[in-house]
């Protein structure tokens, strides 16, 4: 048997790793472990484990199998955790949820696969409708997993192509949207517990149709089949793209990180959110982020609701008229406000964070250095060291060539853009000003670019 270490445990004040660690960690792994053991943060992170990169290694040069250790060693860490969380994965009366998300070296969002609210059947459901008390939550939780477990593990991990295109993620969505329709629910938080039980049901009877195979009911099926998915997604398309792009090794892979759930959509005094340190979009030194009321943390990236801004410094225009997490949650708004502070002069760096609000508690789910664009970039570097986080050689070391060609592109004169009135506004996906035809997706953009369309 190897004598290698695979699983590293964080949680309760301690962690088996730090942020040193990220080769072996992952930068999301190497982050929690610092931000849970390190005397000088001690932050709220829900109890976790990591799988290390070197199983993702291992996995793909022993045909998608797992070293032999493995298995007892994530059983070990699991004991950890539900110590640590006073409940039990896969327990009736006291059950133990968990996401597993990935996270490789250097960060990907959004490139990888991601799993939330394993454990959940028809039996541990039971208990976590007892233990919070809130049936309409549990089933909330119980069809995002139905859904999501769907997609990500059982159609995209096992390569089942979608039969006419259209993915189970899509079938399902639809199946949602027809149940709003017939009620003349305009969003998902309008579902009743009813409503949600029923989905749950005809949600699990259409997995089986479409894919030709039952969402498994057992917690550690769940559980692997998750970690699984995550290692599988590292060769995902949209994974192997974004790395060239970036210029990412394909030997780094991954590492998979196992967590305690923590919910923010269990009523009106939960929330999640993401935010920066500063905003990356400008380099103001402001604390700069959004959330959302009663919602998970994928319905903030979704596009299915508006989100709040967490104070007046992050309004935009779509969100000029919505109340701030400053305003509706001002004891949890400062002492978020404390954990971010902490953050960049732990880091020196501007940090990009995830968080939940639970029943009135704040955990930290997330931290890591935030992408920014070229202005925000330079202001950032130059501010930071004239507030001596920085020195002048790590300032200029801040800026990337990249960031530098933005700062050189064309741009629109900006008195003549105030003077005309806006077609359509959105979020910019690129720096400078451009002019040509429109095309929705990057496949059709490629092509008329080699035929001279565009």
């Amino acid at each position: 048997m190897s004598s290698e270490k695979y699983v590293y445990s964080f949680g309760g004040g301690q962690a088996d790793g730090n942020e040193s660690m990220k080769n072996l960690l992952g930068g999301k792994g190497a982050n929690l472990a610092e931000m849970a053991g390190h005397p000088n943060l001690l932050l709220p992170v829900p109890a976790g484990f990591t799988v290390t990169t070197d199983v993702c290694t291992y996995y793909y040069q022993h045909e998608k199998t797992y070293p032999p250790s493995l298995q007892s060693e994530v059983a070990e860490a699991l004991k950890k955790m539900e110590k640590i969380m006073g409940r039990k994965f896969g327990d009736k009366k006291n059950p133990l949820l968990l996401s597993v998300r990935s996270g490789a070296r250097r960060s990907m969002p959004g490139m990888m696969d991601t799993v939330l609210n394993l454990g959940l059947n028809d039996e541990t459901i039971k208990g976590l409708i007892e233990q919070t008390g809130n049936e309409r939550f549990a089933y909330d939780a119980y069809r995002r997993l139905v859904m999501m477990y769907a997609d990500v593990v059982m159609e995209k991990a096992a390569g089942i192509e979608p039969k006419g295109g259209k993915g189970i993620r899509r079938v399902l969505e639809d199946i949602l949207e027809d149940v709003k329709h017939k009620h003349g629910y305009q969003i998902d938080t309008e579902l009743t517990a009813d409503d949600l039980k029923h989905l749950v049901s005809v949600f699990k009877r259409k997995v089986k149709e479409t894919l030709g195979q039952a969402f498994p009911e057992d917690p550690i099926d769940q559980l692997w089949g998750g970690i699984g998915a995550v290692f599988g997604s590292w060769q995902g398309k949209r994974a192997v793209e974004y790395r060239r792009i970036e210029k990412i090794p394909d030997e780094w892979g991954t590492a998979v990180n196992v967590q305690a759930m923590v919910f923010g959509n269990m009523g009106s005094n939960c929330a999640t959110g993401v935010a920066f340190t500063r905003n990356p979009g400008t380099g103001d030194d402001h604390f700069y982020g959004e959330f959302l009321i009663n919602a998970q943390g994928e319905d903030v990236v979704a596009g299915i609701r508006t989100p709040s801004p967490i104070n007046d410094f992050s309004k935009n225009d779509q969100s000029r008229d919505l109340d701030t997490l400053e305003e509706l949650m001002p004891k949890m708004y400062k002492e978020l406000d404390g954990f971010q502070k902490k953050l960049e002069n732990h880091y020196r760096d501007m940090q990009d964070i995830e968080f939940t609000i639970e029943n009135g508690t704040l955990y930290m789910l997330q931290c890591r250095v935030g992408k920014r664009n070229g202005i925000a970039a330079v202001k950032m570097a130059m501010d930071m060291y004239r507030e001596k986080l920085i020195d002048k050689n790590t300032a200029i070391m801040r800026v990337g060539p990249n960031q530098l060609v933005e700062l050189l592109l064309p741009r629109l004169d900006p008195v003549s853009e105030r003077s005309i009135p806006p077609i359509a506004k959105g979020l910019p996906a690129g720096p400078g000003g451009a002019k040509g035809r429109v095309v929705f997706d990057s496949e059709k953009a490629v092509e008329w670019a080699e035929k001279k369309y565009l």
